[in-house]
């Protein structure tokens, strides 16, 4: 009964709590392919928590993802596994309590849950891949609201660096870089 009351307080102030998942993918499209196998990087699930602030239409989410990855070198499956801290800062406009259209930014966290290293063998040689344990990057996002508990979004997502070296000037360069890690996300998510 207490949780409940407390549950009950938090969405009167504006706070709603939720579930999140979607797909890691490499190349936005708005057609069938986008959900084509061979496009798919991976996925990710977890706990989002969604703040109105005083200002109309603005807000903030914060969520913990699992996130599971895969990708090749040289013909071996390397498979990535983070817990992805995103903290957006929203602004949401729209059709009162029927749908919204919102818009979000803000910086991601991410800390290495799976391997640390990879190994694997072209020409007789050995080679060794090193994981960062953490990174940082930037998310820029968009989506839509409905009947106040669904969402439906997708954002992209632009790595920058590990999270203790970034700094102003490497995130501008990075930004520039074609090589720097990024990728778009399909999400959906249900507030309670």
């Amino acid at each position: 009964m207490l949780l409940s009351a407390m549950t009950m307080g938090a969405q009167a102030q504006g706070v709603k709590f939720g579930v999140k998942g979607g797909l890691d993918i490499t190349n936005m499209s708005f057609d069938e392919k986008v959900f084509d196998t061979s496009n798919k990087v991976g996925w990710f699930i977890g706990p989002s928590v969604k703040i109105s602030l005083p200002v109309t239409g603005l807000g903030v989410d914060i969520s913990a993802f699992y996130d599971q990855k895969k990708t090749e070198v040289n013909t071996e499956t390397i498979t990535m596994k983070n817990i992805l801290i995103p903290a957006n800062v929203r602004f949401s406009f729209g059709l009162g309590e029927t749908a919204a259209i919102y818009l979000a930014a803000g910086p991601q966290i991410s800390f290495n849950v799976g391997d640390d290293e990879f190994k694997w063998n072209k020409d007789n040689v050995e080679n060794t891949f090193q994981l960062k344990k953490s990174a940082f990057s930037i998310n820029l996002g968009a989506g839509v609201t409905l009947m106040k508990h669904l969402e439906v979004g997708f954002a992209y997502n632009l790595g920058l660096g590990k999270t203790a070296d970034v700094t102003f000037d490497q995130a501008t360069k990075e930004i520039k870089d074609d090589t720097a890690p990024k990728s778009w996300q399909i999400s959906a998510a249900y507030y309670f």
